[in-house]
C-alpha cells in the first residue's frame, strides 16, 4: 500500500508498514519484538532472557562540511551519537556498533582519520565497534572537491539491564520536571538547510568565512557531546525516568512531542540552554522566526530528560559526574502544548492529538 503522506515521511511510512509485516517471521522467542512500536528511537527486541535494542542512523551532509576543510576526524563523534543516543533515549546501554563506509575510492590516510575519530567516540560512549565494512563504489558516490568521497552509517545496539522497560512516554505526569543536557554546537542533522543559508550568505567558499574568530568550517566541525553514559548512569542509580528526548531533526517540538503525545502531554520550558554562538548566528542569518529555529535545530539542548521533580538534584549530579553540563529547563503539564520561553522569544507548539 502506497502512503498518502509525502516526501520523507511518506518514503518513512511505506518503509515502516513493509518492515513490521515481516514481525510476523518471529512472532515469539528471540528475536521478536517488544511492545511494538516500542518508541520513536530505536526498537527492541526478545533475545533469551534480555530486551535488546537496536537503532540505525548516519551522518547525513554534514560530510560536505568535512570535504571542505579536509578534515575527516570529528566526523565519528556526531556518527555515535546519533546511535547511542537514540538507544539511550528509550532506555537501553548502548554496548557495541558497526559501522559502513561506502566511498568512491579507497584514501588509506582518510580512512584513517575517519576511524581515529570513531575510535575515541566509541571510548567516550562507552561502546565496542565490534565490525563494519568500507565498500568501494565508484561513481555512485559523490562529494565536494577532490579526494575520496563518502556516505557514512552505523547501527548500535543496547542492552537492558534486568529490571529495565522500555522508556517511551507512557510513564509521564503533569508535573514532572524536563532537565536539559546542554549542546555546545551543530549535531548531524540540519546541514542541507545550514549549508544553503551559508551559501548564500557567503557564496561558494562559505566554509572559508570568518566569524567570531573561527571559519564556519571550524565551527561546524566542532565534536558533539555524546549523551548515553549520562543517561544511562541516571537509570543505573534508580532514578524513575519517564520520558526521554534525543534532540535531532526537527527540533524540541518534534523529539520532545513525540514522547508527550502517548500521554496527552504537554511541557512549559522557560530555562533551556541558549543557542551557541554559532548557532544564534546562524538563527540571525536565516532571519527566520523563532517557531522555524526551535524546529530546525537544537538550539543548545541536545537531550531532555523528564522524571519527578523529587529527582532533579540527584539526575544534576549524575550528569555533573559524566562531564555533561544540565539544568532543570521546565515542567511536563497536561495540556498537549510545548510552551517555550528563552532569550526574550516565546513560541508555541500545539502538539494535537496521537
Amino acid at each position: 500500500m502506497v502512503s498518502p503522506l509525502q516526501g520523507q515521511d511518506g518514503a518513512s511510512a511505506i518503509a515502516w508498514t513493509w518492515a513490521t509485516r515481516t514481525r510476523a517471521v518471529r512472532p515469539h522467542g528471540d528475536g521478536s519484538a517488544v511492545d511494538a512500536p516500542v518508541a520513536p528511537y530505536s526498537s527492541w527486541l526478545q533475545v533469551a532472557d534480555r530486551h535488546v535494542g537496536v537503532t540505525t542512523d548516519g551522518i547525513g551532509t554534514k560530510v560536505e562540511v568535512a570535504e571542505r576543510q579536509g578534515r575527516f576526524d570529528t566526523l565519528g563523534w556526531d556518527l555515535v551519537a546519533m546511535v547511542v543516543d537514540d538507544l539511550a533515549a528509550n532506555g537501553s546501554e548502548p554496548v557495541a556498533v558497526v559501522n559502513c563506509l561506502d566511498v568512491d575510492r579507497i584514501d588509506p590516510a582518510r580512512v584513517d582519520e575517519l576511524m581515529r575519530g570513531l575510535h575515541d567516540a566509541a571510548v567516550r560512549a562507552r561502546v565496542a565497534v565490534v565490525g563494519g565494512e568500507v565498500a568501494e563504489l565508484g561513481s555512485r558516490v559523490g562529494g565536494w572537491g577532490p579526494g575520496m568521497h563518502l556516505n557514512w552509517s552505523a547501527t548500535a545496539v543496547g542492552v537492558a539491564r534486568p529490571g529495565w522497560r522500555p522508556i517511551d512516554g507512557r510513564a509521564l505526569q503533569a508535573g514532572d520536571a524536563v532537565v536539559a543536557l546542554q549542546c555546545s554546537n551543530f549535531r548531524a542533522n540540519g546541514f542541507t538547510a545550514l549549508r544553503a543559508l551559508l551559501s548564500r550568505e557567503f557564496g561558494a567558499d562559505w566554509h572559508e568565512a570568518e566569524f567570531a574568530g573561527r571559519r564556519w568550517g571550524d565551527w561546524l566541525l566542532d565534536p558533539c557531546e555524546i549523551y548515553a553514559p549520562a543517561v544511562v548512569a541516571m537509570r543505573a542509580a534508580g532514578l524513575d525516568l519517564r520520558g526521554l528526548a534525543h534532540i535531532t531533526g526537527g527540533g524540541i517540538p518534534n523529539k520532545l512531542g513525540r514522547v508527550l503525545r502517548p500521554r496527552g502531554l504537554g511541557a512549559d520550558l522557560d530555562a533551556l540552554f541558549a543557542p551557541p554562538v554559532a548557532m544564534f548566528e546562524a538563527w540571525h542569518l536565516s532571519a527566520a522566526d523563532a517557531s522555524l529555529a526551535w524546529s530546525t535545530w537544537n538550539m543548545g539542548n541536545g537531550f531532555l530528560v523528564c522524571l519527578p521533580e523529587s529527582e532533579v538534584d540527584a539526575a544534576l549530579a549524575v550528569a555533573r559526574s559524566d562531564g555533561v553540563v544540565a539544568r532543570r529547563a521546565g515542567t511536563v503539564v497536561a495540556a498537549p502544548r510545548i510552551s517555550i520561553r528563552q532569550g526574550g522569544h516565546a513560541v508555541s507548539f500545539d502538539l494535537g492529538v496521537g
